[in-house]
Parts: structure tokens; sequence; C-alpha cells
């Protein structure tokens, strides 16, 4: 089993930053992800990052927000910038092993006008 705990959300201004952070109980050699779910949307992949090799982002991040991993640590982060009232949404951790995918339980980000 792998556990995956976020922390970093909360309430930001328009045009604010905020920096989410993910840990994993245990190493992961599979790809790492952070998705979000809007207020009565479905859940969409914001971006992801294999353990080595190129970054993906959503093209509505694109230019905003940076995905890091730091594998020793058994962490990502997401950078945030420019942030959008539209980018308001509960922010999930993702990871995936061999065997299975597992979520972390979500971090809120709110982005006031």
């Amino acid at each position: 089993q792998v556990q995956l705990v976020e922390s970093g959300g909360g309430l930001v201004q328009s045009g604010g930053s905020l920096r989410l952070s993910c840990a994993a109980s245990r190493n992961i050699y599979g790809p790492m992800a952070w998705y979000r779910q809007p207020p009565g949307k479905q859940r969409e992949l914001v971006a992801s990052i294999p353990r080595g090799g190129s970054t993906n982002y959503a093209d509505s991040v694109k230019g905003r927000f940076t995905i890091s991993r730091e594998n020793t640590k058994n962490t990502i982060d997401l950078q945030m910038n420019s942030l959008k009232p539209e980018d308001t949404a509960v922010y999930y951790c993702y990871a995936e092993t061999a065997a299975k995918s597992y979520w972390g339980r979500g971090t809120q980000v709110t982005v006031s006008s």
C-alpha cells in the first residue's frame, strides 16, 4: 500500500501563487501526477511527471504551473503561478506502481477574483 499526503492548498487572490506538495509513503517507480476537480465538474489531469523524463501539462496551465519531483524524498510539488478563479478546485496527488494506482485525499485551492 501507498499513502499520498497533499499539503499547501488554501485561499489566494487572482494572480497569486501557491505551491502544493505531495509525499508518498514509499518509493514510487511509476509516474506521478496532479489532478484537480473543479466544483460540479469531472476530475482532470493538471500535470504529470515520470520518474525520469519529460513532463506533461494540461493546456489550461501551461506556462503557469510547474511540476517537479524529488525521487530521493518520494515527493512531487506543483508550483502554481498567475492563478485564476477557474483554477479553483480540489487538487489530488496521484501515483502509479506496477500493481495499482493511488490517490491522495485532496487539498482545496480557492482563487478569488
